[in-house]
C-alpha cells in the first residue's frame, strides 16, 4: 500500500502547509517499512559514565571515572575524562566522546587568545556563558555534559552544564548515568567546611558508588585539584576494581608464524629540488 500525500487545493491549505512545526503525514509509512522491510528507526545510543564535584574552602575539586563505551562495549577502560581549558579552569565531561574532546579543545583555544588579548586570566563566567551559548545552539545535538569548575579573582565556582545549554550553580554537583549513586553520598556527606583532603576523599567516594552501581561507568577514579595557582589531576588516584584474572597462555613467541617473503621497495629518492623516481 501507497501513501497519499494530499496536494494544497487553495492558498488556505498552501499556508497551512507552510507554517511549520511537526507533520504526522510519514508517521504510518514509517510504521509499515519498520513492520515489513525490517528497517529499525535511529535510536539514541545510551552514553555511560559518573562524573561530579565540590566546592571546598579555595578550591573546586572534580573526579571521573574512566571508561568509555561504545554500545554495550567497553571501548576503552582507562580514558581520561576531565579536560583542560585554562590554567585555573578544568571541567569533567559526560556525553559524546568527540563532541567533548573538541567542544573543550575550542573552548581551551579561545581562552588562550582572550588571555593574550586582556592580558588577565579568564573568568569561570566567561568559560560558562560561552559553553552555554554554544551548546544552545546546536539544541542538545552537541552531547557534552560537563561539571566545570575553576578558581578566579572572585574565589572559587563549580558550574553543571547540560547538552542544551542551561547551567546550575551548586556547592556539589553531578552528571552521567552513574549521578544518582554520586549525588547520593554527596548529598548526604558534602558540608561547608571540607578540606581539600576531605573533598577528594568525598568525590573519590561518590565516583566509587556509580562505579558499583551503573553499569556504563567503570575503570579508575580520576581527581583534578584547582586553586588559585592552578590546577592538578590526579590520575588513577583509586583503582577500586583491579583485573582478577588473566590470560591463561602466554602469547606465541614473535617467529612462531614462519615469514616465507619480505620485499622492501625503495619507491622515490628525494634529492635537493627535484623528485626523482626509482625502480
Amino acid at each position: 500500500p501507497g501513501c497519499h500525500v494530499k496536494e494544497a487545493q487553495d492558498y488556505q491549505e498552501v499556508l497551512q502547509q507552510q507554517r511549520g512545526g511537526f507533520s504526522f503525514e510519514l508517521c504510518k509509512r514509517n510504521a509499515y517499512l519498520a513492520k515489513s522491510a525490517s528497517i529499525k528507526p535511529p535510536a539514541a545510543m545510551k552514553t555511560g559514565t559518573t562524573i561530579c564535584g565540590v566546592k571546598v574552602k579555595d578550591a573546586v575539586i572534580l573526579a571521573a571515572d574512566t571508561r568509555a563505551t561504545a554500545g554495550s562495549m567497553v571501548a576503552d577502560g582507562n580514558c581520561e575524562k576531565l579536560h583542560f581549558i585554562a590554567d585555573n579552569v578544568f571541567c569533567a565531561g559526560a556525553g559524546t566522546a568527540a563532541d567533548l574532546e573538541h567542544t573543550t579543545q575550542l573552548m581551551e583555544s579561545q581562552m588562550e587568545l582572550l588571555k593574550l588579548a586582556t592580558g588577565t586570566q579568564p573568568r569561570v563566567c566567561t568559560v560558562v556563558r560561552r559553553l552555554s551559548n554554544m551548546l544552545f545552539k546546536y539544541q542538545g545535538y552537541v552531547g557534552c555534559a560537563l561539571v566545570l569548575g575553576g578558581v578566579d579573582c572572585t574565589g572559587p565556582h563549580l558550574y553543571s552544564i547540560a547538552p542544551h545549554g542551561s547551567t546550575d550553580y551548586s556547592p556539589f554537583t553531578t552528571m552521567g548515568s552513574g549521578c544518582l549513586a554520586a549525588m547520593s553520598v554527596l548529598e548526604s556527606e558534602y558540608r561547608d567546611d571540607l578540606t581539600i583532603e576531605e573533598g577528594k576523599a568525598l568525590v573519590a567516594k561518590a565516583i566509587r558508588a556509580g562505579i558499583f552501581n551503573d553499569l556504563g561507568s567503570g575503570g579508575n577514579v580520576d581527581v583534578c585539584v584547582i586553586t588559585k595557582d592552578g590546577g592538578k589531576i590526579f590520575r588513577n588516584m583509586e583503582k577500586p576494581c583491579p583485573r582478577q584474572f588473566k590470560a591463561q597462555y602466554k602469547p606465541f613467541p614473535k617467529g612462531t608464524t614462519p615469514v616465507l617473503k619480505e620485499e622492501i621497495l625503495k619507491l622515490c629518492t628525494v634529492e635537493t629540488g627535484d623528485v626523482t623516481m626509482s625502480g
